[in-house]
């Protein structure tokens, strides 16, 4: 996928702005706020290498583009009145997904292999007051991510730096209100975090399943696993009832009972199902393919998850889906309307070019027609 000089968008379309005028407004008189569907995980290849997928799930567009940010670039987070925002100079090159045309990630890797997103965590989140913020780092919500991506290696080093930085509950100015979202972090090592926002300070939490979908707590989540301990990807032997002896029916008996709706504590329990159960494959696009059949099985179609309030401006869907390799460097991305996986490769990049680049998603390509040539075989 070509890149493009950075020209970021100053304002957003007529419709995108009353799409998020109505969501606003269901925002503030529609209690609780639905819970967009986001799903993340990761999986290892053969050679215990990793790969990371996650889903984006909003319900007006997002006009999101793919962006690099090389290294040496000022970035600017977003203060308030009180307090002025973190300027840092970036430590690694680092591509990812934007959204609204901000000069921030909303999912990303860097050079290095350290890749994660950040995921809508609504009725939970709760920033830290100007008043505590004292002499530490502000951030913005949704800058946390670019700072991580852009200054740390390894999700070790990330879990140091937390200490020196705050994030406040900001009113984000595309959306009118302030984003509660948490962050899921990997590294090419395999170790995982989460870090969510709870009661004014920055919780986190390490991650041995390398899962994460939306609220409630991440806590929550690991506490409901025990619901489902007798899930299986191996087929349940058959039983003796009343002398008889009843088989089951089909594949996948072992499953029985998975929850299949679109509720963040139901993706999670799939997502580690999928994620776990994968049998391991070789590195590069065989393990991305594997990555990219279990992310299918998150993929929601437009009407599926509605709220009445919103109307026409609620249908939330699957707007894109990325894949990292984190030891090959390689960034994959589709859409809803073009399902192609493209690829951005570090190794075709300037990692210390001038400026950050954007590349837009490209329409839908045209199937191309499939040849019916070959002579069948006589008999």
């Amino acid at each position: 996928m070509p890149v493009l000089p950075s020209v970021l968008a100053r304002s957003l379309s007529r419709r995108l702005r009353a799409s998020v005028a109505l969501y606003v407004i269901a925002a503030l008189t529609w209690a609780p706020v639905a819970t967009l569907a986001c799903t993340s995980f990761t999986i290892r290849t053969s050679t215990k290498g990793v790969i990371y997928a996650r889903t984006m799930e909003f319900g007006f567009p997002l006009q999101s583009q793919t962006m690099f940010i090389p290294r040496k670039q000022v970035i600017s987070a977003t203060g308030n009145a009180t307090h002025a925002g973190l300027q840092w100079t970036t430590k690694y090159a680092t591509i990812g997904m934007n959204a609204f045309g901000l000069k921030c990630l909303s999912d990303g890797m860097n050079e290095k292999g350290l890749a994660g997103g950040l995921l809508y965590f609504p009725d939970y989140a709760s920033y830290t007051p100007d008043a505590d913020a004292g002499q530490l780092q502000v951030l913005a919500p949704w800058d946390v991510l670019t700072w991580a991506l852009t200054n740390f290696a390894t999700v070790a080093e990330v879990k140091v730096a937390l200490s020196q930085i705050v994030v406040l509950g900001i009113k984000e100015p595309h959306l009118g209100f302030v984003p509660g979202v948490h962050y899921t972090l990997h590294d090419a090592t395999g170790a995982s975090i989460v870090i969510e926002p709870v009661n004014g300070r920055l919780e986190v939490y390490d991650n041995p399943y390398s899962v994460l979908t939306n609220s409630p707590p991440f806590a929550w989540h690991e506490m409901n696993l025990r619901n489902y301990v007798k899930l299986s990807p191996t087929q349940a032997p058959p039983r003796v009832i009343a002398g008889q002896v009843i088989r089951p029916l089909g594949e996948g008996s072992g499953l029985l009972g998975i929850p299949g709706d679109t509720t963040p504590p139901s993706r999670f329990i799939r997502a580690l199902g999928f994620s776990q159960a994968a049998v391991p494959t070789e590195p590069g696009m065989p393990s991305v393919r594997l990555a990219e059949h279990i992310l299918n099985n998150f993929d929601i179609p437009k009407g599926w998850a509605q709220d009445p309030a919103l109307k026409e401006a609620s249908i939330e869907y699957t707007q894109w889906s990325v894949i990292a390799d984190l030891q090959n460097l390689r960034y994959y991305l589709k859409t809803y309307e073009d399902p192609t996986l493209r690829e951005l490769d570090f190794k075709q990049l300037d990692l210390v070019g001038k400026d950050i680049l954007l590349g837009p998603l490209h329409p839908a390509v045209v199937p191309p027609p499939l040849a019916v040539v070959n002579k069948m075989a006589a008999n």
